[in-house]
């Protein structure tokens, strides 16, 4: 953290270089109208109609898409020659949080698992931010663990972000640019890629990523397998820019803009980091999943499994009697703080509907130096920690911290 002097320095340069431009007449990032408010729950993304579902208390069209899953894996089974398809196999829920760097504990967690020989096939896998990024990979198996290690163990800062000027702060939307990030998610996530998570999504698997739409201030959450599926040439580009908009900081990234309709209108819509709304997720406890199971005659066993990329111990510093770093505390306080309650949603939720629970975090025993954000030193050792937890047999937690 810069001190006190340097602080007030850098401050002086913006103002002065801020005035600088404005007497130039520089030019700030525009966008396209935002949806009205009145209009926000029925915008559908230009050309993929369909694919997400905005959080709030009724979400029919997300309960229909879980019933549907169903009836798809019921279709495949009787494929495969199972003669009972009513009564259907344990359904393994995987949900990846964010925590950046972090991420490289719930990846080397995923490879150990592979390793110790008993890792499912998950029926739903969901991400957040650095979980989002993690999720594809997740989802479809242990084929892609090298690509998940390599992600996580041989990138660099260089190849997340390339810093901006000194003016950022005040006539940018970013303090930096994910272009680098970008790259790298299309070098991974090919068309290959998509065309084998859709096949999944026919056999009645999901695969979902969360966003916050800025604008109406709404967490959103994206049917990654229906774009996949959807046989659109746009696809691609827009599973790629929401694993982006999951993984743009609000500030530090840019925000993904994404062209809606609604009204008979076009649109665009801010999406951020969906770590502003929640750290990790599994399904919105208004969905009463087991009541509609019940309904439909579906009757299983249900395991959760949530991979939180981050520390739950109370994590001690010296804090410096300064703006910044008092501020930057005090919101690492609570982001950590938020994650735990997150946990305690998705407990309660469980216990109603009936879902074994099952919490990894990144241990208090952990400490490696960390010296900046995507340190790779530090993610190949964390990467090795979550790997040698799960290698020896990992042993989950059944409840949330100090439950």
């Amino acid at each position: 953290m810069m001190n006190q002097a340097t602080t007030l320095r850098r401050l002086s340069v913006y103002f002065v270089l801020g005035i600088s431009l404005l007497l130039q007449g520089c030019s700030l990032p525009t966008r396209q109208p935002a949806v009205p408010q009145a209009l926000s729950d029925k915008a559908e993304v230009v050309g993929l109609p369909g694919v997400r579902y905005v959080v709030r208390a009724t979400m029919p069209d997300a309960l229909q898409e879980g019933i549907a899953s169903v009836k798809k894996e019921q279709a495949y089974l009787a494929q495969q020659g199972r003669t009972d398809v009513n009564h259907l196999p344990p359904a393994n829920f995987l949900a990846l949080s964010g925590g950046g760097d972090d991420g490289a504990f719930g990846a080397g967690l995923l490879c150990g698992w592979t390793a110790a020989g008993n890792r499912p096939e998950f029926k739903m896998v969901t991400g957040i931010s650095t979980g989002a990024l993690i999720a594809p990979f997740a989802f479809l198996g242990p084929k892609y663990d090298e690509a998940l290690r390599a992600v996580y163990t041989q990138t660099a800062p260089k190849d997340i972000l390339e810093a901006r000027g000194v003016t950022a702060a005040l006539f940018d939307d970013a303090l930096a640019d994910n272009a680098p990030l970008g790259r790298l998610a299309e070098k991974y996530v090919t068309q290959d890629m998509l065309n084998e998570i859709a096949a999944e999504y026919a056999k009645g698997r999901l695969l979902l990523m969360a966003t916050t739409n800025l604008d109406s201030r709404q967490a959103v959450i994206w049917n990654m397998t229906r774009i996949a599926a959807s046989g659109k040439p746009e696809a691609l580009k827009l599973f790629h820019k929401i694993m982006l908009a999951s993984a743009a900081i609000p500030g530090a990234f840019p925000p993904a803009m994404i062209d809606v309709e609604a009204g008979g209108k076009r649109y665009q819509e801010m999406h951020v980091d969906g770590g502003t709304m929640a750290q990790v997720f599994v399904y919105p406890p208004s969905l009463h999943v087991a009541e509609a199971a019940n309904k439909e005659g579906i009757t299983r066993e249900r395991h959760l499994c949530i991979i939180r990329n981050a520390r739950l111990d109370p994590d001690w510093a010296e804090v410096q009697r300064q703006t910044l770093s008092i501020a930057g505390r005090a919101i690492t306080s609570l982001i950590q703080t938020q994650g735990i309650g997150d946990l305690y949603k998705i407990y309660a939720t469980a216990q109603r509907d009936g879902i074994d629970y099952n919490l990894a975090y990144i241990p208090k025993t952990f400490y490696a130096p960390h010296k900046e954000d995507f340190d790779s030193e530090y993610m190949r050792k964390l990467f090795q920690a979550g790997y040698d937890l799960a290698s020896k047999g990992y042993r989950w937690e059944k409840t949330p911290p100090g439950l």
